[in-house]
């Protein structure tokens, strides 16, 4: 009996060391699942930060592309404005040129006539006592002035005798034949031309050149023309 009781005795340590064991290992597994639980929120919030980082990165490309695109226009905006300005400005500089030119050109046009009445005066009068002899140099004086201030300006007078004839530089006022000159060569000048840096001030008038014999052999067939204009205009009168 002693001995039934004894394991009776026996028996509840046990049973209490089993239960506290189990206890432990309950309390380990909640610890776990605790540990679990609290390492779960911070993944969860990693994978959410890596997802926001990347569309994040996706829309600064997006944003990067679409501002390489803007700039690649106002780029090429800019480059056409710069070539518009710079055609303006050469434009703008060539129409004043052009501008001061004309007026230039016009003023010096009005000096010509009193440059040829200069000319003229100079061909003609042949001073013969001293007091005319003094007028003429002080003329001859006042003519040099004026001459120089053109060439100071850039007018130079163009030499036409012996030359082809050119519409472009020339202006044809007397044909005639001439045993000197060939056809369509200058024989005379009538009034002088100038040249204004390159460009024709005035056109020169001039006498050219129909060569030797050209007038004789074109009057007979201006006569013979007019006869028979004569002979058609007599024979329909007779016709009616």
């Amino acid at each position: 009996m002693i001995e039934k009781q004894s394991d009776n005795i026996e028996n509840p340590d046990e049973k209490v060391f089993e239960e506290v064991n189990i206890n432990e290992d309950s309390s380990v597994i909640e610890n776990q699942i605790s540990e679990d639980n609290k390492e779960s929120p911070e993944i969860d919030d990693q994978k959410n930060y890596a997802e926001d980082l990347k569309n994040t990165i996706t829309n600064n490309d997006a944003r990067l592309e679409q501002l390489e695109k803007e700039h690649e226009t106002l780029k090429s905006q800019y480059v056409r404005i710069a070539a518009d300005f710079d055609n303006f400005r050469k434009r703008q500089s060539r129409d004043q040129d052009d501008l001061k030119v004309q007026l230039v050109s016009k003023a010096l046009t009005a000096i010509l006539p009193i440059v040829d009445n200069f000319e003229r005066a100079r061909q003609q009068l042949k001073p013969e006592s001293e007091e005319a002899q003094t007028l003429h140099r002080s003329y001859q004086g006042l003519y040099k002035q004026l001459v120089e201030v053109l060439k100071q300006q850039g007018v130079s007078p163009m030499r036409v005798v012996a030359q082809q004839f050119d519409p472009k530089l020339h202006e044809a006022v007397l044909r005639e034949p001439s045993q000197e000159f060939n056809e369509d060569i200058i024989t005379e000048e009538l009034q002088r031309g100038y040249h204004l840096e390159g460009k024709v001030l005035r056109h020169a008038l001039v006498k050219v050149s129909m060569g030797p014999g050209q007038q004789n052999s074109q009057e007979p067939e201006e006569k013979d023309k007019v006869e028979e204009d004569i002979d058609l205009e007599n024979s329909i009168s007779e016709e009616n």
